[in-house]
């Protein structure tokens, strides 16, 4: 079968173009049949996901670049069931590999997308808001948590770190000044079941479909892409000091049975707060919004792990 490589070009502040030219020697060497696509713009990768995947027949689709570039092309793919992608870690946060033990050494990764030892089928998560939708692998939230994900797109320490290797780490920087500027809202969330709870002073809701997110937080660690279920937590009630305490605990996913950090499994959720909110998907940026609802979608998406 042929694959088709989707490469994010300026992933990780250019790695993405010098990694594929790294790669394609050996892709000729083992004589394999590809096609590479390079994205050009914001959002071209779903567009290309999408030409690829029109006629809705069976394709294996290799992504290079960060958590956004996965995002774009869940987004485009036209039948999730009928897709195997492979993922081959460039950007900065690499939450998608992280959480699915994907090798972040380039050969490793292309090795294991070229001879799969171990397919799973994941969930595929969606984000409607306003009446559209989206789709995340990785996670989707509201509030604190996406409004660091808005900051870190324009950060020009996500410039600096990514140039000594250590991109990751923009996100932590970018959280600490986030906490200065963020006020904590009142949140109604209503389960599958139609349970209502209110939180009030919530900082963020997060939805999540595997462990980590934000470059290595591990919100939720029990979360599990082939369970049918998200993990969502929500962390409410907490002076600032807390939060700042609780955040580097976050990394090892030791913040877990704290008070004011709130932990359920659902197959739906949706949230409604006082004031609209910044949204996110994988990291990219969403509109604000007041009210967002979270769910899995039907159809799961083959994916080449580690």
């Amino acid at each position: 079968m042929e694959y088709h490589f989707i490469v994010n070009p300026k992933a990780r502040s250019g790695m993405g173009e010098m990694i594929w030219r790294m790669i394609e020697p050996e892709l000729k060497k083992r004589r394999v049949s590809y096609c590479c696509y390079m994205t050009k713009s914001r959002d071209h990768a779903r567009k290309i996901a999408g030409e690829i995947t029109a006629d809705r027949q069976e394709y294996r689709i290799v992504v290079l670049g960060g958590d956004g570039t996965v995002n774009e092309v869940v987004n485009g793919i036209r039948e999730p069931g009928k897709v195997t992608l492979g993922y081959i870690p460039i950007g900065s946060s690499n939450d998608f590999a992280r959480g699915l033990r994907i090798p972040k050494e380039p050969e490793k990764a292309l090795d294991i997308i070229l001879a799969p030892q171990n397919i799973i089928h994941m969930d595929v998560g969606v984000l409607t808001a306003a009446g559209r939708q989206r789709r995340f692998a990785v996670s989707a939230g509201i509030g604190f948590d996406a409004a660091v994900c808005h900051e870190v797109c324009v950060s020009k320490w996500k410039i600096l770190l990514n140039r000594i290797g250590l991109g990751k780490l923009s996100y932590a920087v970018v959280a600490l000044d986030r906490l200065k500027k963020d006020r904590p809202v009142e949140m109604t969330v209503t389960f599958t079941d139609g349970t209502v709870r209110r939180f009030e002073r919530a900082y963020f809701a997060a939805f999540m479909n595997l462990p980590y997110e934000g470059g290595g937080f591990k919100f939720c660690p029990k979360a599990s892409p082939t369970d049918g279920e998200l993990d969502v937590i929500i962390v409410h009630g907490l002076p600032v000091v807390k939060i700042l305490c609780l955040l580097p605990l976050a990394f090892w996913g030791k913040h877990i049975g704290f008070k004011g950090v709130t932990i359920v499994k659902c197959k739906e959720i949706q949230v409604r707060t006082e004031k609209p909110l910044p949204l996110h998907t994988d990291g990219e940026p969403g509109f604000q919004r007041k009210e967002v609802k979270a769910s899995l979608m039907i159809e799961r998406l083959k994916v080449i792990t580690g």
